[in-house]
């Protein structure tokens, strides 16, 4: 019981300080890149979190489908990513990755976390394992969703090409080739991140 009353403040708290390395915190961390302890305790608060989930009764889950389980995982797993990226864009103005260390540390540090969303969705699933975990409700859902994230993806694509293509070549020191390759990953991202948004979203106003 006492486990329980304190195991929510323990998991926000170390939610934060993860938040807090990865967006805001020192570059070195004991000596070690401080992204990395950042993702590392990231993903123990989602361990614990899908622990404390994966302990309640089957009938307190099942208020919210597999598939909003999921998008809510994607939405932070893909906010926690970009929020990452758009911290550390700097370092792609540096030279490209083989004499880049600082960029490749946080394209290494992005995979993880988008490995961790991979298996922690994994994870998820299994909870539902043997029911039915998609009808024509998720269908619809997933078809709007899809557009929403195309949507997004072509209007931070569309901005880019046009900022490149107007701006005064003085204007555009910023623009080497490793900055903009960034950036069109970056464009993915965003629009996975709407996707599940809005597939979260469209879930939580379906239940209420």
């Amino acid at each position: 019981m006492e486990l329980r009353r304190w195991g929510l403040p323990i998991l926000v708290l170390v939610g934060g300080l993860s938040l807090w390395l990865l967006l805001a915190g020192p570059s070195r961390v004991l000596g070690l890149d401080g992204g990395r302890w950042g993702v590392v305790l990231l993903v123990a608060v989602a361990w614990g979190s899908l622990l404390a989930v994966r302990s309640l009764p089957r009938g307190d889950l099942e208020q919210a489908s597999p598939g909003e389980w999921k998008a809510w995982i994607g939405v932070l797993f893909m906010a926690v990513a970009v929020g990452y990226f758009l911290a550390k864009i700097q370092v792609f103005q540096a030279p490209a990755l083989p004499h880049n260390p600082q960029a490749t540390a946080v394209g290494r540090n992005v995979v993880m976390l988008l490995v961790a969303w991979t298996v922690l969705s994994g994870v998820v699933a299994a909870r539902w394992k043997g029911s039915v975990q998609e009808d024509e409700r998720d269908r619809d859902i997933a078809r709007k969703a899809s557009g929403w994230g195309r949507g997004a993806t072509i209007a931070c694509v569309v901005g880019l090409a046009v900022t490149l293509g107007f701006s005064p070549a003085d204007r555009l020191l910023w623009a080497t080739h490793l900055m903009i390759a960034n950036l069109l990953v970056l464009s993915l991202m965003c629009g996975c991140l709407f996707e599940y948004a809005a597939t979260a979203i469209a879930y939580w106003r379906d239940r209420h």
